[in-house]
């Protein structure tokens, strides 16, 4: 049965229970609180068949670096309940937001909670899985996102929402086709031409083409068509840094290959983007509807930049700078890379996504990765980062004005005559042909 056959019934908060969610329980343990206790409570409420409790459970097994027993969990919880409501601290906005997500870790979806919490809006989540039917009744929404990451493992669930999102009676953001091109190796052969840009080119190889090329049998060369040596590597569906390593050269392949069990990696050229100071500065940029909205700027004197290891907290220098980039963003970053950064919307045609990227000597935007998961979040302490509430609140009223957008043009076309309202009873919106 197609989604526009379903009856789309309001499904009431208190009949299901709601998460504490995402971005809370990360904002605890983020502020180093012992969420000991707050861990025997669920697996008490978990004990009862809570499903609620079972996947706030699950989230803090991962925060807590147990994501083995925390993903033999979630699937208990599946069982018993699909949907799953989540109410912000402070409701600013009547929108209700519907989330398509998967099951997995916390990579497999869009961390949307964070933007929830911090512009005031309702989001529930839906999980859905090949091969089982939609649920008899979802909850009624205003709009609906595909929340899941641009994975590999996301791909099979990604083309099965093809199918099944084509005639979604509400309007859909980052739409699963748009998603899946955006895997590391996919985009940047999408990003490699465009004006301003600068994206090495990644590729994928297994472990026997490896093996050979960290032997001298063969060159990285011959799989690169933009460069050699130097390069960098990392398991194929790795993210925050884990399994990344610089190769300098095949005995440093060799090594890496004696480490890492994974069957895949991805293999790019290394670019030295240090600045004229020897420093590396790595932008997390998040581009809401076409407009780019800056998350944070880590300095370190590392290429591999992560910003909690990178000394923010430890550097007053460091964050002056940071400080003084986000307030001048729009008019500095944001417009030397304009040409650019609409190119690469234009090119992906996703509503959401983040980009970390840095800026190249010639000026180029250098782009390491584009992807949907990457976070946004305001939960770095207010006294030693003050100058990030006010980006971060305009970041999230982006997003909200993003909804409130669609919304609008949606209503557009139907007093247009164009789209007829949703039947809620019926459960499916009727197209008539173009005027």
């Amino acid at each position: 049965m197609s989604p526009t056959a379903l009856a789309l019934n309001s499904v009431q908060h208190e009949d299901h229970s709601s998460l504490i969610g995402l971005a809370r329980l990360m904002a605890m343990a983020f502020r180093g609180e012992d969420l000991s206790g707050l861990g025997q409570q669920l697996l008490a409420r978990a004990g009862l068949d809570d499903a609620a409790a079972m996947m706030d459970l699950c989230t803090l097994l991962q925060l807590r670096g147990d994501p083995a027993t925390a993903l033999a969990l979630q699937p208990h919880a599946l069982e018993l309940q699909r949907h799953y409501p989540l109410l912000p601290d402070r409701q600013a906005s009547p929108i209700r937001l519907l989330a398509i997500m998967a099951a997995g870790d916390l990579m497999t979806n869009v961390p949307l909670e964070f933007l929830a919490q911090g512009a005031g809006f309702r989001l529930d989540l839906l999980y859905l899985t090949p091969g089982q039917p939609l649920p008899a009744e979802l909850p009624e929404h205003d709009l609906a996102i595909v929340a899941l990451s641009e994975l590999d493992r996301n791909l099979p669930t990604l083309h099965w929402l093809e199918a099944v999102l084509a005639d979604w009676p509400r309007p859909l953001l980052n739409r699963p086709q748009a998603v899946a091109k955006m895997g590391r190796d996919r985009i940047s052969r999408t990003l490699q031409a465009l004006p301003g840009v600068s994206m090495p080119l990644t590729v994928r190889l297994d472990r026997a083409t490896l093996a050979r090329i960290a032997a001298g049998e063969e060159a990285l060369a011959n799989y690169l068509s933009d460069g050699d040596l130097p390069a960098i590597i990392r398991p194929v569906d790795s993210h925050a840094g884990k399994g990344l390593c610089k190769l300098e050269s095949a005995a440093d392949l060799a090594a890496y290959l004696q480490n890492q069990p994974e069957a895949e990696f991805f293999v790019a050229r290394f670019v030295d983007y240090r600045s004229r100071d020897g420093q590396f500065r790595k932008y997390r940029v998040m581009m809401i509807n076409g407009r780019p909205y800056l998350g944070h700027m880590a300095i370190s004197d590392h290429w591999m930049v992560h910003y909690l290891n990178a000394g923010m907290t430890e550097s007053a220098d460091k964050r002056a700078e940071e400080a003084a980039v986000m307030r001048t963003f729009d008019q500095g970053f944001a417009r030397r890379h304009a040409r650019a950064l609409a190119a690469i919307q234009q090119q992906l045609g996703v509503e959401y996504f983040g980009m970390d990227c840095a800026e190249t000597r010639g000026g180029q935007l250098l782009i390491f990765e584009a992807g949907t998961a990457m976070s946004a979040h305001a939960m770095d302490p207010v006294d030693l980062f003050p100058y990030k509430q006010p980006p971060m609140r305009k970041l999230f009223n982006g997003f909200l004005q993003m909804l409130e957008h669609r919304l609008k043009e949606d209503s557009g076309l139907q007093r247009m005559g164009q789209i007829l309202p949703f039947n809620a009873a019926r459960g499916e919106r009727q197209v008539r042909p173009g005027l």
